[in-house]
């Protein structure tokens, strides 16, 4: 997938922008506040739909204008794709519309027309933060990857909170509904248990690949560690195991009027010699475990879509040693295209079309 064109209206701090990026790495240097992150920001709301900056849709709405537009062409395999995100501020929210080659598409549908890896240093949570944010990072890589995996997550979401509404309501429970919402979540939740089992299982092999090559203090260990017991060897059916952790739970959800058993409340836990990273990382190591991370998730995509997705990186670089920063730079040589920024241009970056960022002006530079 190669990113050809994008197209900027009332973004950010960007009245109006057209970007022609180039094949391979294209460097984004600045200070900081020039709109770097903003243009990042972009490319994966091209991709996703959605911000990995904020959930509040009119954040992205340059001050003063009415409505925000985010418009490309890229370049696949099945050839060439336009589309566009655009967000309108309305009475008390806002409206989001999303078009592929011209026409317009519900969400689910602009989900994974372009695939997107990012990085952003708020990504560091996937090791330090609570299990939500691992959940997070699974959920964005396979609702891009799986086309039955977003409408799974969607379903099962609306059914937690159906069911939690109806073991907190002052009534006697509904024993007919509760059965009917545990039905449902037995069909969704296995879909994404499924998912999550076999991503995990090759996103750890790629991921303990790339930490190896920057560094010697491994190996990374990544795991799925679902809330349901899919028994010794982690390969009972999602479904039959799921129906029999929900019986089990009953007793305890409908006293404590919670929803306890579930894909809901699943990890993931990543180790660093056998030691749990959030506890006993550096904050180097850390870091590099996460843009190992995102690599491998970067490795994975490609496979499976049988293209590369845009590999988005913003202030990767930064608390990075200097071995570690050429490591990391050489691993990503080779990808077809990739976006860094940088409040410098690191000397070790060769072969790339660099490009200065003041003040939402965008030049190039090399």
């Amino acid at each position: 997938m190669l990113l050809e064109l994008l197209a900027l209206t009332d973004v950010r701090n960007y009245a109006e922008l057209e970007f022609t990026p180039v094949r391979g790495l294209n460097l984004l240097i600045g200070d900081n506040a020039q709109g770097k992150s903003n243009l990042l920001e972009a490319m994966a709301m091209l991709g996703t739909g959605r911000s990995f900056r904020t959930t509040h849709d009119r954040d992205i709405i340059r001050a003063d204008a009415g409505a925000a537009t985010i418009s490309g062409r890229a370049r696949s395999r099945a050839g060439t794709l336009q589309l566009a995100c655009s967000i309108a501020r309305g009475p008390g929210n806002v409206r989001k519309r999303y078009t592929v080659n011209g026409g317009p598409v519900r969400y689910a549908r602009y989900l994974g027309r372009a695939q997107v890896v990012t990085f952003a240093p708020r990504d560091l949570d996937v090791i330090v933060g609570p299990p939500s944010r691992r959940r997070a990072f699974l959920n964005a890589a396979l609702s891009q990857e799986r086309p039955a995996y977003y409408p799974a997550l969607a379903s099962y979401t609306r059914t937690v909170e159906q069911k939690r509404a109806l073991l907190r309501a002052p009534e006697p429970v509904d024993s007919d509904l509760l059965a009917i919402y545990d039905e449902r979540l037995v069909r969704s939740g296995a879909e994404l248990m499924s998912g999550r089992r076999s991503y995990v299982a090759v996103l750890s092999s790629e991921a303990e690949r790339a930490y190896a090559a920057w560094a010697s203090d491994g190996p990374l260990e990544v795991r799925y560690a679902p809330n349901v017991d899919l028994g010794p060897e982690g390969d009972a059916d999602p479904a039959e195991a799921f129906e029999l952790r929900l019986r089990a739970a009953r007793p305890l959800e409908r006293s404590g009027r919670r929803v306890l058993a579930g894909p809901h409340r699943d990890d993931v836990t990543i180790r660093l010699a056998g030691r749990d990273l959030s506890i006993f990382g550096s904050q180097g190591q850390q870091r590099s475990a996460v843009l190992a991370l995102k690599l491998a998730e970067y490795r994975v995509s490609a496979a499976n879509a049988g293209e590369s997705p845009l590999l988005l990186l913003d202030d990767v670089l930064s608390e990075l040693d200097s071995l570690r920063q050429s490591a990391f730079l050489a691993g990503i040589a080779d990808v077809e295209q990739a976006f860094v920024t940088a409040t410098t241009a690191p000397p070790e970056i060769a072969a790339a079309a660099t490009y200065r960022v003041v003040a939402a002006e965008l030049n190039r530079i090399g």
